[in-house]
């Protein structure tokens, strides 16, 4: 067993590992995806991160598919919120877009939750704008932090941010402080700059935060100048302008291939979390995760725009999950 800092939600594909937090459920060992021909019946519970409830859902699809006895219920309220339902015993998986943090797994093991977490694809963190504002291309970690970090508070232009972007009007859209897509933006842009200005590691309140992409990626329409952030799969086929950041190293583009290789500066883990006691009990619960571990991830991740886990990555997960 080893742990995961949320610091390497970094690390390139070929290299991303997954981190056992409680002791794995031990799931089938035949990696077979025809899951239809047990003939399991039941409910699964799927609730976390709007950013990997598109890839859930599709793992669904494909799983009802094939066993048409099994429901499986996906809802997408933010990671936060899943992680509650979750170590409260009402959902069987917790999606996410973030580890779970260590006051979440407290409180999962009081409650005699015991979880295996999943690694289960990758994604980066879209930086837009409105595709009429030809006046900024390129935008760095230091300019992310100074309009959209606690210093931006108040804030109504960009180039009062930096006098170095143009003096045009701001309106920010971004997630909620329930995202699990905030909670990897704060940590990779402004969670290291802000210990630097000694000032708390969080975003300006006075933005337009939401829970639902589409209402953000619509807000990024209601004026030329507008910026905002979103889960790159999200950003990608919309209307928007999507800039190019610079972490420390230049300029690049956010693209499946520069978030796999991990050059795009904003990249992050998607993980499910299973509920080990409730896999042990259900055996709908089982074969709808070792159909996650093969088929979700060989098929369903690309299919919903996001990066798949490198081959050795692939392995990994499935030898953890078998046990």
């Amino acid at each position: 067993m080893f742990t995961q800092s949320r610091k390497q939600l970094k690390i390139a594909a070929a290299v991303c590992t997954l981190s056992l937090v409680a002791a794995a459920c031990g799931g089938s060992s035949d990696t077979s995806t025809d899951s239809g021909s047990s003939g399991a019946s039941g409910e699964i519970l799927v609730s976390g991160s709007s950013t990997v409830a598109p890839i859930s859902t599709r793992v669904a699809e494909l799983f009802e598919s094939v066993n048409s006895s099994v429901l499986v219920d996906v809802d997408g309220p933010g990671t936060g919120d899943g992680f509650a339902l979750f170590c409260d015993g009402l959902t069987d998986i917790s999606d996410a877009s973030r580890p779970i943090r260590d006051t979440e797994a407290a409180t999962c093991a009081e409650n005699g939750i015991e979880f295996t977490e999943i690694l289960v694809g990758i994604d980066g963190i879209g930086i837009m704008t409105n595709t009429n504002n030809s006046a900024v291309d390129c935008i760095t970690f230091e300019q992310l932090f100074n309009l959209i970090g606690p210093n931006g508070e108040g804030t109504t232009t960009w180039a009062e941010a930096d006098s170095s972007l143009p003096d045009a009007p701001l309106s920010i859209f971004g997630p909620g402080a329930e995202s699990g897509t905030f909670d990897s933006f704060v940590e990779i842009v402004i969670e290291d700059l802000a210990e630097e200005a000694g000032v708390e590691p969080t975003t300006r309140t006075d933005y337009s935060p939401s829970a639902d992409d589409s209402q953000i990626l619509g807000g990024i329409q209601t004026s030329d100048t507008t910026l905002g952030w979103v889960g790159f799969a999200f950003a990608e086929p919309a209307p928007v302008k999507l800039l190019e950041v610079d972490g420390g190293d230049g300029c690049v583009a956010a693209t499946a291939e520069t978030i796999a290789s991990n050059e795009y500066p904003i990249s992050r883990n998607l993980f499910i979390y299973v509920n080990n006691n409730r896999a042990a009990e259900s055996e709908a619960l089982t074969e709808f995760v070792d159909f996650y571990v093969t088929e979700g991830l060989d098929v369903a991740v690309a299919e919903v725009g996001y990066v798949p886990l490198a081959d050795d990555a692939k392995e990994e997960v499935r030898a953890a999950w078998n046990g």
